[in-house]
Formats: C-alpha cells, sequence, structure tokens
C-alpha cells in the first residue's frame, strides 16, 4: 500500500508539474509577436525607418500596410486585419469612431506633415495680390485648418465664436485681400497648384506630389487635437505589443531618423 501512494504521489507531482509547464507554454504563445501597422504616405515611411527596426529588435516580425485613403485603416483596425494605423489625428479619430459606432483609442502622437500654403506664383504672403484664388480640401477638418493658416496669418478674419477646427468659408468676416476660394479634394490640391494663385496642402499630400514642406510659404503651427498618432483598438491599448510601439516611438533611434529624413514636420510636444 506505501509503495502504490507513493507511486501516486510521484505522478500526481509530475503532473501538476506538466500541467504548469503547459500553462506557462501557453501564457508564453499568446504573446503576440506579428504585427500589422497600417498607414499613409509619409508616415508608413516613417513606421518603416523609424518604427519597424526597433521592434524587430524586440523579436517582433513588422509589415507595414499602405493605404491611400482615411477610411480603410480604421475599418482594417477594428476587423483585426491592422494591429495599429498611423494616419489620423485625434479629431477625426473621435468623430470616425462615433459616426461608426467604435472603440478607438491613441497610443502616442508622431512628428506630422503640416498644412503649407504653396504657390508657384508667389514667393511670400506680402505678394499676394487681391482677388487671388485660394484652392483648399474640401473635408471639413482640413478646410477649417486651411482657413486658419491664412488667420494666423493675417489674410483673412473669423467671428470670435466659431471654433477653428470647425469653420468654413462662411465662417469668414474680413477677407481684405478678396481672395477666392475653391474647395476641391485634399488628395487633388498639389495637381491643382498650377491652376490657382495659392493652395493650402495638406503634408502627406505635398511629399506624396513631391513638394519640399520647407518651401511652404507658411506652415501650420497645428493644435494638439491635430496632430497625427498610432491609434489601436480601445481593448488592445493595455497589449504588450501596444507599449512596445509607443516605446520606439520614444525611443532615440527614432527621434535620429525624424531629424534627418522628416524635416519640416510640427514636433509633438512630448518632443520638445
Amino acid at each position: 500500500m506505501k509503495k502504490s501512494s507513493l507511486a501516486f504521489l510521484v505522478l500526481l507531482v509530475v503532473g501538476v508539474l506538466s500541467a504548469c509547464g503547459s500553462d506557462e507554454g501557453s501564457a508564453s504563445s499568446d504573446v503576440k509577436k506579428e504585427l500589422t501597422i497600417g498607414a499613409t504616405i509619409p508616415y508608413s515611411d516613417m513606421l518603416e525607418k523609424a518604427v519597424k527596426p526597433i521592434l524587430e529588435e524586440k523579436g517582433y516580425t513588422v509589415t507595414i500596410t499602405e493605404f491611400t485613403d482615411y477610411i480603410q485603416p480604421n475599418i482594417a483596425l477594428v476587423n483585426g486585419s491592422l494591429d495599429a494605423n498611423l494616419f489620423q489625428h485625434k479629431v477625426y479619430m473621435d468623430a470616425f469612431a462615433k459616426e461608426n459606432n467604435m472603440e478607438l483609442s491613441s497610443v502616442i502622437t508622431v512628428p506630422t506633415a503640416p498644412i503649407g500654403i504653396y504657390s508657384t506664383k508667389y514667393k511670400s504672403l506680402d505678394e499676394i495680390q487681391d482677388g487671388s484664388v485660394v484652392a483648399l480640401a474640401n473635408d471639413p477638418t482640413n478646410l477649417s485648418r486651411g482657413l486658419t493658416v491664412l488667420k494666423e496669418n493675417g489674410l483673412i478674419e473669423f467671428s470670435e465664436d466659431v471654433d477653428p477646427l470647425r469653420a468654413s468659408e462662411k465662417d469668414v468676416t474680413s477677407n481684405p485681400k478678396n481672395l477666392e476660394f475653391q474647395p476641391i479634394e485634399a488628395a487633388q490640391l498639389p495637381r491643382a497648384l498650377e491652376s490657382v494663385d495659392l493652395a493650402a496642402i495638406n503634408g502627406n499630400f505635398a511629399i506624396s506630389a513631391g513638394l519640399d514642406l520647407t518651401t511652404a510659404l507658411v506652415l501650420d503651427k497645428m493644435p494638439a487635437d491635430i496632430v497625427n498618432r498610432v491609434v489601436v483598438q480601445t481593448k488592445n491599448v493595455d497589449e504588450e505589443y501596444v507599449q512596445d510601439i509607443k516605446d520606439a516611438v520614444e525611443s532615440e533611434e527614432f527621434k535620429k531618423v525624424i531629424e534627418e529624413e522628416f524635416q519640416g514636420f510640427h514636433r509633438p510636444e512630448w518632443m520638445k
């Protein structure tokens, strides 16, 4: 009986240890090590050059997926095709999430290509003539940003009760140079530059079209809510890979790449 009891006890201990080992292996296998991150240009380049190498050093396999619109990256994030994305600011994220019943969370802000006022006709704002045509993005957020750049540089005025993040042409109360506003699709603004006097062009579309951000007559100062950010589903915000993405963006290696290859980008407050 004693020998049987001892044998049973040995088997029981071995079984428990095996189960513990199995649980540890299961927990270890649950740590996500394959990441797919979506972005628009130039943020896809930023991820490839300044984030992906750091994550790979941590043992991740990283795929950067490039998008050409502002809708699919969030849809792909929520359906699980992406683990994170980088293309949007807080105002857009909140509005899109509310409209589409999504739970999205910001992880960290990144250097952002600002809207700039570009011209092939004028070399400075002082040269702008009466009646000049200004092309602006026709979506509400970027339209207001373009108008705000003009306002901040003394070309137009809004009424005091207007939210500068939601302003439209109708809110312009003073227009001394009688500027003519021509809203068009944001992606078409670089192409329209040759047919108008001025254009307020989003940084990503300017870069895609080969424009140098430093050649803009003036660049957007960018409030915090308009700075682009890494975004994940809210349910995943505490996952280890999310913290590792944040750590990669906060690293010295990331800052070095930004200094060398992303000149003219507006830096978020945490980088200053």
